[in-house]
């Protein structure tokens, strides 16, 4: 992964800074000498960035460096913690997640919540607005310097006015302004970005490199792509779109008009509905009641890991119709990686990376130059809500970027 490069220019402080953060992050502990030699800076210019940040508490003395026997130690810098925070909310139907992450992107306070089972928007928002709030006062973090609020929320989203659009499983989400209703309700920025942009946002912070797509397994499923170590947002930042990718002609009807498509033949609902007419589940589950759909769901993968049987053979067919939507995706980008994470992650985990790599075998074209990896996420089911408050700490790195409430 390249370190950003800087400029001895006096007039772009701001910019070395962010260089100079971003090279410790990268890396985790450098001594003066060796940020000079990553970024370029001159020593002189390093030693004035370094005294700011250290007065700024950005960054931290962390010891000496073991030397050869030649010349005085070095004096290793790290990133300090507790030097910002940013908050990051992750919107799925089924479950809010709200995290409070220090500077080096570390979950320090966790909440979730249960939507109301009417949607309404501006209950949800009451509710988020008091979850910040929680999680703030939880790591008892000062709100200076508190950053601001990531939020990643179901596409269709218009992120200049940071509206949520029509998201197919919020019934009543109809041009939502998110982003300027939870700002005003908690005096903070607020960012918004889409779920599964911010999941590979997350995969891309804790230093995974390379071309991946990260699938989105929620109530709906979607794409995040990396491409080049750069975030692919598309023009209107809805990349990643991939529900309507036809995996099974003779599947139920979609309510787009067609058959088959892999959103709605990879959603719990559907699961518990086969299991339910197989006789796998109870028929008294109310399959319009989202909660016991989900604790319904959960039985259906805990049956499918006990052995073979009905149970096993609905979550091994739905692993080979996502295999078929994977394959579309990484033969078109001649990907690295695929990467599994999502609210439903955790209980399919056990049962689907072998079975997609299965499935895939033979069916990546270029498997004869380079290999296809598919493993699930490291950040459990975290993944969206960390993405979206390390999109708010990527501002402090990055310095073409900067934070406003109306991004």
């Amino acid at each position: 992964m390249s370190v950003r490069r800087g400029t001895n220019l006096d007039r772009v402080g701001g910019y070395n800074d962010a260089v100079v953060l971003d090279a410790i992050r990268r890396t985790e502990q450098l001594s003066r000498v060796e940020l000079a030699a990553a970024t370029g800076l001159s020593g002189q210019a390093i030693s004035n960035i370094i005294r700011r940040l250290l007065e700024a508490g950005l960054v931290r003395e962390a010891g000496r460096q073991k030397t050869t026997g030649l010349g005085k130690p070095r004096t290793l810098l790290r990133l300090e913690p507790t030097g910002q925070y940013a908050v990051g909310v992750h919107l799925d139907p089924a479950v809010v997640t709200v995290v409070l992450l220090d500077l080096t992107g570390e979950v320090v306070a966790r909440h979730q919540l249960v939507p109301p089972e009417d949607d309404d928007p501006d209950v949800l928002i009451d509710a988020i607005a008091a979850t910040v709030e929680a999680v703030i006062a939880e790591a008892a973090a000062p709100r200076s310097r508190v950053m601001g609020v990531g939020i990643a929320a179901p596409g269709p989203i218009d992120a200049e006015r940071g509206v949520v659009v029509d998201p197919p499983n919020l019934s009543t989400w109809h041009l939502v302004p998110l982003r300027d209703e939870l700002r005003e309700r908690t005096g903070l920025p607020v960012l918004l970005e889409k779920d599964v942009t911010a999941a590979a946002a997350a995969e891309k912070w804790v230093g995974a490199p390379g071309n991946f797509v990260f699938f989105y397994l929620g109530t709906g499923v979607g794409a995040g792509l990396v491409i080049g170590d750069e975030i692919i947002r598309g023009t209107s930042s809805n990349a990643g779109e991939i529900g309507h990718v036809i995996v099974d002609p003779e599947g139920p009807v979609c309510h787009c008009g067609r058959r088959g498509c892999v959103g709605d033949t990879s959603r719990p609902r559907y699961l518990v509905h086969q299991a339910v007419h197989a006789g796998v589940l109870a028929q008294s589950i109310d399959l319009d009641d989202r909660q016991a759909v989900d604790a319904a769901f959960g039985r259906l993968c805990a049956l499918a890991a006990e052995g073979p049987g009905v149970a096993r053979e609905i979550i091994t067919a739905l692993a080979e119709r996502i295999a078929k939507a994977v394959e579309d995706v990484a033969n078109l980008l001649d990907l690295d990686r695929v990467v599994f994470g999502g609210p439903y992650w955790e209980p399919l985990g056990p049962l689907f990376c072998d079975r997609v790599r299965a499935a895939l075998d033979g069916r990546f074209t270029v498997r004869a130059i380079h290999p296809l990896e598919v493993t699930g996420t490291a950040l459990g089911a975290d993944a969206g809500a960390i993405g979206a408050g390390s999109l708010v700490l990527d501002h402090t790195f990055s310095p073409e970027r900067e934070l406003v409430a109306e991004r």
